[in-house]
């Protein structure tokens, strides 16, 4: 997104400079009453080829270029940097968002979407949800309260926070923990959402070391405050609250589908006869996952820190 011709002309050189470009365009969009004032918003599809140094991957090539254009160039942010993944956001209502950009036009398997009513941040285009760095994105509903030291701790591993929004701190654990440090989801669980001290002391021993272990490592990454977060990625969806449910999270089923949602009436909109609704323990992950149905066992069995046996 450019809020001047200037940016654009400067990061275009950028991009130029630091990828082989393949195509560009700016994204279709159509004239909507109830949009405003929207910024320049423009594609790149590019290739790294032999711009990146040998001993860095191409994922973390990609960060630092985008972090680069969000802390160093003037009037330019990127707001997707997926593969085969697009975010769309603005400010408006999500039925004019989602007109503006002619999303009829557009397929995928899988579909995140929130309305964000801001309460202490401010309602600009790029603080609107999902957040998204490389194949992963993020919408929130609550408070990140431990924004400020979650933060510095990502900015040790080159991931700076300029959206002015609490919920890009959770994307970027999300890309640092399960990307980065490959860890599963259900560790990732232990350590956004670790249970209480005192519920630590009651777990068996070995759980126990383990849930302290993650407490000690990873002790800035845990998210204090109200929240329930979607976590969108290739081939899997993912859901997860704070670890006493401040905030709501319910999960559906139909078939093959999986549904996720701060409430069952959002999920019964689209499909009304479930196979079955309920709602998570907090700090629970419920994942689904592309071509492998949720089996209450494996729910199980992620709660109870037992291995899933198949």
């Amino acid at each position: 997104m450019y809020l001047s011709r200037e940016g654009q002309r400067k990061t275009e050189a950028f991009l130029k400079d630091k990828f082989d470009l393949v195509y560009d365009e700016e994204i279709p969009t159509r004239p909507t009453p109830r949009i405003v004032k929207p910024p320049l918003i423009w594609r790149y599809f590019l290739e790294i080829g032999q711009h990146k140094p040998a001993e860095q991957s191409a994922d973390d090539y990609v960060v630092d270029r985008v972090m680069e254009v969000n802390t160093k160039l003037e009037d330019a942010f990127v707001f997707s940097s997926g593969k085969d993944m697009g975010v769309f956001k603005g400010v408006g209502y999500p039925e004019d968002v989602a007109d503006y950009f002619c999303l009829e036009h557009y397929e995928g398997y899988l579909w995140t979407a929130h309305g964000r009513f801001p309460t202490n941040t401010p309602g600009w285009w790029g603080g609107a949800h999902p957040f998204c760095i490389l194949d992963w994105t993020v919408v929130h509903n609550g408070e990140i309260s431990s924004y400020g030291i979650n933060q510095r701790y990502l900015e040790q591993f080159g991931y700076y926070c300029t959206m002015q929004t609490d919920t890009e701190v959770v994307a970027y654990a999300i890309d640092l923990l399960m990307r980065k440090h490959g860890l599963p989801i259900e560790i990732v669980a232990r350590i956004l959402a670790p249970p209480f001290w005192t519920d630590i002391e009651r777990r068996p021993l070995e759980e126990q070391k383990l849930l302290r272990t993650l407490r000690q490592v990873y002790s800035s990454l845990l998210l204090n405050g109200p929240f329930t977060v979607i976590i969108a990625h290739h081939g899997e969806m993912i859901g997860l609250t704070d670890r006493i449910r401040l905030r709501p999270l319910t999960a559906g089923i139909k078939g093959d589908m999986l549904y996720l949602s701060s409430e069952e009436s959002a999920i019964r909109l689209i499909c009304p006869d479930l196979d079955r609704a309920w709602i998570p323990m907090g700090g629970e992950p419920i994942v689904g996952r592309l071509g492998r149905p949720l089996q209450p066992k494996e729910m199980v069995a992620a709660r109870e820190g037992i291995p899933d046996v198949n």
